[in-house]
């Protein structure tokens, strides 16, 4: 899986500059490297980068090797177990369950310069401002600080204080980060999300026990938040969801499925792409799978676009 190919259609048609937004997800972030696999086969190198959580990181690696980055992503993902990230028993304070030590190993081995300023591309980590509740976005300063901030996870990882502030996972705010993307001055943005939140809700057995009740609730709140954010922005700039191809989704911590997450994302953002045509601002995805699409009342979906409207 290597890049270098001819663009697309719908990729040179992008009005420039165009962002990609990174967002969050845990081990699903997996999913992303496959779908950069699919945008360098065909030759697209991002103007800007936007990441939360997880996906600032992945987005950091993409912004210090454009063209190249999903060769090192895939080394990082396929290479990377749970106990690395979230290892028992060391208490960070009362603030985390886990010390952030492992994701600092994480972050040094990722080939890395030190400030957010040497990336090869311009990028924007997003945390969340802790007192406030303010969108943070990092563009500038120490990187390594700026990547703990956006995934320090609430109460699993601790937050990080930068520049007066305190800071915590930029998913609590944004968890696909394409208003902030807007903010930088994206003329079009393409969009790596992850997991079951980025997706049409499927219809499920109203949930009895606590743990299916806080579940179920949590997806709700992040698919709600991804939604009206997308529909926000693509009010205003073409707003391109790229697939994952994903129907079964391992547990966020679960590195075990790292590369078949890689190998479904990619086939599947590589085929919507020779297919993406663009027409100004809108909302562009792919058609969801009939189960997936069942019960969804008026929501609209097409094929390749709702946009252009």
């Amino acid at each position: 899986m290597t890049g270098g190919g001819r663009m697309s259609a719908g990729l040179r048609a992008l009005p420039r500059p165009v962002a990609v937004a990174v967002g969050g997800g845990g081990v699903l972030g997996a999913a992303q490297v496959g779908i950069g696999y699919a945008l360098e086969q065909r030759g697209f190198v991002p103007d800007l980068v936007i990441g939360t959580s997880v996906g600032a990181l992945n987005g950091a690696i993409a912004a210090a090797h454009p063209g190249e980055a999903a060769p090192w992503l895939d080394r990082v993902w396929t290479r990377t177990r749970r106990r690395e990230v979230f290892p028992l028993g060391l208490l960070s304070s009362r603030a985390s369950i886990f010390a952030d030590h492992g994701l600092r190993r994480l972050i040094a081995r990722a080939g890395l310069p030190s400030r957010i300023e040497q990336l090869r591309i311009p990028f924007t980590a997003v945390a969340t401002d802790l007192v406030t509740g303010a969108q943070a976005l990092l563009d500038h300063g120490d990187l390594e600080s700026a990547l703990l901030a956006s995934a320090a996870i609430p109460g699993v990882l601790p937050p990080v204080d930068r520049d007066g502030r305190t800071l915590v996972d930029g998913g609590v705010i944004a968890l696909v980060p394409v208003r902030a993307a807007l903010q930088e001055g994206a003329a079009s943005v393409l969009v790596l999300s992850t997991g079951p939140t980025s997706r049409p809700l499927r219809p499920v057995v109203t949930p009895r026990r606590a743990g299916a009740v806080a579940a179920r609730a949590g997806l709700l709140l992040w698919h709600n938040q991804i939604e009206r954010d997308l529909h926000e922005v693509s009010r205003h700039i073409p707003t391109v969801v790229l697939p994952t191809g994903v129907e079964t989704w391992p547990a966020p911590w679960d590195f075990r499925h790292s590369r078949r997450l890689i190998s479904t994302a990619c086939l599947a953002a590589g085929r919507f792409l020779d297919g993406l045509r663009i027409s100004g601002p809108g909302l562009y995805r792919a058609e969801p799978p009939p189960a997936a699409a069942a019960g969804l009342g008026t929501t609209r979906t097409a094929s390749i676009l709702e946009g252009g409207r």
